[in-house]
């Protein structure tokens, strides 16, 4: 009787109390750590727990051909839910009043796509890693993901510098590693030393350098996804063999013909395609995203008075691509086509995510001015190129977790 007596106090008494309290109260308050469930989106995430394993439908249909259908299930996070969006795209924080840009998802013609499932994507990418090369849409799409897996867990963030560009999040109950490098230009540049909110200062570009801050690290990623396109229309000089050859948006002070944006485009997806072939230790999968629409801006270019006040999506026939956007699309999927080949006969395989039909349709969601407070005296243009968060950017993971399951 008296060893169930001292089992008892041993197991109920107050030290042992207190130190499981503790132990919860510890984990409570460090649960994004952890890979807990996150605050407020329980409902959604008890919802997403199914049994059912997410398909590929690539096999039997194209994702990337189709038309936007009414959602009412969507959005499936906010600015309250997810820390990480750019505050330029945070359109909720900052009072957008229409919110029927929300309630769509994009159906692709011949089957339904289906929706991003964050635990399934984070058991699939167990101990995996996942890096985005570009600009700031680059990271409009890294930060969309990060919101989705919000939905049941929040990384910690391991950057070496948190003030940079760079960064880097982890997942520790996952082991799933997010990586953000910074490179707008894919190869290698030099900011202009004065530049001004009109971005009128020159960059230099070195077209046959490949940006090695990233190259260098492809080898120690599973997945790699590459894009870049807007920041070609920032005026350039253009370098190769380290000699001054041409320029873009430039007078005749440089000595060197204006050879145009389209220019250093092609050429830059060239040699950032051809030194992504060249690495020999390369592991992992490289998927080349196509470019976001450009062409949004309404009434005025973007630094005279454009904006994108639409409150709904367009139909694949009410648009088309033109002007810059063609221009660059054709360039760029010419230069992936030929990597591609080049590729294949290493034995390897580029993977090519063309959400730009879909996005082509999405006028309504760009932040426009909902990206600071009506009052707040900044040095900013209506946003038509960023895309809110929550909103239609989410699709491109629909996209990546299809291309990514069926591999």
């Amino acid at each position: 009787m008296k060893k169930l007596h001292w089992l008892v106090r041993f197991l109920f008494g107050p030290v042992p109390v207190y130190f499981s309290a503790l132990a919860i109260l510890i984990v409570l308050t460090n649960a994004q750590y952890f890979g807990l469930v996150g605050v407020g989106v329980a409902p959604r995430a008890a919802k997403l727990a199914s049994s059912t394993p997410v398909v590929s439908v690539m096999k039997y249909c194209d994702i990337f051909r189709g038309e936007w259908v009414p959602d009412k299930e969507a959005p499936y996070y906010n600015h309250k839910t997810c820390p990480h969006i750019q505050e330029h795209q945070n359109c909720l924080k900052y009072g957008r009043p229409d919110l029927g840009f929300l309630k769509w998802r994009w159906r692709p013609s011949g089957c339904d796509l289906p929706r991003f499932d964050p635990l399934q994507f984070l058991q699939f990418a167990r101990g995996k890693s996942l890096a985005f090369v570009g600009d700031s849409l680059a990271r409009n799409h890294m930060q969309s993901l990060l919101c989705l897996l919000s939905q049941v867990a929040y990384p910690k963030d391991i950057s070496a510098n948190p003030t940079t560009q760079n960064k880097v999040y982890h997942y520790r109950a996952y082991n799933f590693t997010i990586s953000m490098f910074w490179s707008p230009f894919l190869v290698r540049a030099r900011e202009p030393a004065e530049d001004g909110p009109a971005h009128t200062g020159h960059w230099s570009l070195y077209l046959d350098e490949p940006d090695e801050s990233w190259v260098s690290q492809l080898h120690r990623f599973d997945y790699v996804l590459v894009s870049a396109a807007n920041w070609f229309s920032r005026p350039s000089l253009f370098y190769e063999k380290r000699r001054l050859i041409g320029c873009s948006f430039c007078s005749r002070q440089y000595g060197v013909p204006d050879l145009t944006l389209y220019y250093s485009q092609r050429r830059a997806w060239r040699v950032a395609l051809r030194a992504i072939n060249d690495v020999e230790r390369l592991r992992g999968r490289v998927i080349v995203r196509m470019l976001s629409p450009m062409s949004h801006f309404e009434n005025g270019t973007w630094d005279q008075g454009g904006d994108c006040k639409r409150t709904e999506p367009l139909r694949a026939n009410q648009t088309h691509m033109e002007g810059r956007d063609l221009h660059f699309y054709n360039a760029q999927m010419e230069e992936f086509r030929a990597a591609a080949k080049a590729a294949q006969e290493k034995g390897r395989r580029l993977m090519l995510m063309d959400a730009t039909a879909a996005m082509l349709m999405r006028p309504d969601g760009h932040p426009s001015r909902y990206g600071h407070w009506p009052n707040e005296k900044v040095q900013l243009y209506n946003d038509c190129i960023h895309w809110c968060l929550p909103g239609p950017i989410d699709i491109w993971n629909d996209m990546l977790f299809q291309m990514l399951l069926a591999e």
